[in-house]
């Protein structure tokens, strides 16, 4: 059975200095958390240099995050670039007849069955670490925000800790030219 995610590359490897190139496009419909508006589109590029696989790429989709601050949704473009290399052992088949040249991948999430490429689980893995890590809506962390009302969870510094309260005051009577040194 053909699986329709593995990307063979051993053409690559068993060519040293041979290019692969493919355009991709996948709505990633393994991924449980991740909710695309677009499928992620791009394309990827593969060469070995007999002793390494440099795998190169360029993607974007669209997707909905939350925001940090307030949980609302977010629809948000993402652009990632992918520069990845890959350890290759044997010998490719090109310069011998009994040996051939295979990834010896050293990942914990696997990204290889034998010498085909699992394209969607590469992508994801660009993707999530691309994500950005504490997305804000409009309003940011300084404005005052309708949503976090809404919700309930606009916090004060006090609410978080009461020793924030007392920072917030120290540094009021900082900026209003009073405390430390004066």
């Amino acid at each position: 059975m053909k699986r329709h995610d593995l990307l063979d590359l051993n053409d690559a490897l068993q060519h040293p200095g041979r290019k692969i190139g493919v355009d991709l496009s996948t709505e990633l419909p393994e991924e449980e958390d991740l909710d695309l508006v677009r499928p992620v589109e791009g394309y990827l590029e593969a060469v070995s240099t007999g002793n390494l696989l440099l795998i190169e790429g360029e993607f974007k989709t669209r997707c909905v995050v939350e925001c940090a601050r307030c949980g609302a949704p977010l629809e948000l473009d993402v652009e990632f670039r992918m520069d990845e290399q890959f350890p290759v052992e044997g010998t490719a088949s090109v310069y011998a007849k009994d040996e051939y040249a295979h990834v010896e991948a050293e990942e914990d999430f696997p990204l290889f069955e034998g010498n085909n490429l699992m394209v969607e689980n590469l992508i994801r893995q660009g993707l999530i670490v691309n994500l950005p890590v504490q997305p804000l809506c409009r309003h940011g962390w300084d404005g005052e925000c309708p949503e976090a009302r809404k919700r309930g969870i606009e916090l004060t510094p006090e609410d978080v800790h009461p020793g924030f309260g007392d920072l917030a005051k120290l540094k009021g009577l900082i900026g209003d030219g009073e405390g430390a040194g004066a």
